[in-house]
């Protein structure tokens, strides 16, 4: 337990903080069920008694704005805030879909939960029925991605083994948005729709978009995925062989005799070997190219 007025921040809040809607939502929360994480804190060594507040500066705010006057904090051997900040993984829909039907099982009113979340009554009902409609597979897939509460709405329309299939493509392209999953929509036939009382959808002849069309987009996104994991797996190798290649050629042009060679034999290797000196940062259209048109 540290007292508040021993907290030395390390950072300072925005004078408008207070009117941002994340610090209301904490407010709240403490407010209707108390705080919920400790603020994680490191002893000052050269004045004991003092902490240095490394993350909870907005719960540590509303708490003064409250009364409080100590709280429960958890003692870091860390004295900066990177080490906590990095570590953030942000509550995604279903992880926020499983929390609150679990607190609606456990007796928890969904009034009380609107207050904790800092949000209405209605929307904590369509978070308890998000997965309303989604086959379990799905669920199981998407249960830690960040997928926004409209694309299970569209996902929704789909029959399961369509489902089962957008959710692969949305894994795989790494792209939850929503205009993905309304273009997986679009080129779902009729037959693997989810079954609807009300209208049937627009032909594909009408639509904007038809699925040949999406596709032919299925498949460069697949092509294009594959060559941006073939590019993460050598970019940090290629990286550093560059990175060498430059300080060895940056060496070489220190040399007078060298370039004095080079100015007399190979002209044209000079020009260009001094441009790769030169270089502050690698180019980021096409490649270089010499005086006779060969790649630099």
């Amino acid at each position: 337990m540290v007292r508040l007025d021993a907290l030395l921040p390390l950072k300072s809040l925005r004078e408008d903080v207070k009117l941002s809607a994340k610090y209301r939502q904490i407010a709240t929360s403490i407010r209707a069920v108390g705080l919920v994480e400790p603020p994680v804190v490191t002893p000052d060594k050269t004045t004991p008694g003092i902490y240095f507040l490394v993350d909870g500066h907005l719960r540590v705010e509303a708490l003064r704005e409250l009364g409080q006057e100590t709280v429960e904090c958890l003692v870091s051997t860390d004295d900066e805030a990177f080490t906590y900040n990095k570590r953030v993984n942000r509550l995604s829909p279903p992880q926020e879909h499983r929390m609150i039907v679990r607190a609606i099982e456990r007796g928890v009113s969904e009034t009380r939960l609107a207050e904790a979340l800092g949000i209405n009554v209605a929307a904590v009902q369509r978070r308890a029925r998000l997965m309303d409609g989604i086959s379990p597979e799905v669920a199981e897939l998407l249960k830690d991605s960040q997928c926004s509460f409209a694309v299970f709405d569209v996902l929704r329309k789909m029959g399961p083994m369509r489902q089962l299939e957008a959710a692969e493509l949305m894994l795989g392209h790494n792209n939850f948005r929503k205009a993905f999953a309304l273009a997986l929509l679009a080129a779902t036939p009729d037959g693997h729709l989810a079954a609807t009382k009300g209208k049937r959808r627009t032909a594909p002849e009408t639509s904007a978009v038809t699925r040949e069309q999406v596709a032919r987009l299925e498949r460069e996104l697949a092509g294009l995925q594959i060559q941006i994991k073939a590019v993460e797996e050598t970019y940090g190798l290629d990286n550093l062989h560059l990175t060498v290649a430059k300080a060895y050629v940056t060496r070489l042009l220190g040399n007078a005799q060298v370039v004095r060679w080079l100015a007399q034999h190979k002209p044209e290797y000079l020009s260009e070997f001094q441009a790769i000196a030169e270089l502050t940062s690698l180019p980021v259209e096409g490649h270089s190219a010499g005086r006779d048109g060969q790649a630099g």
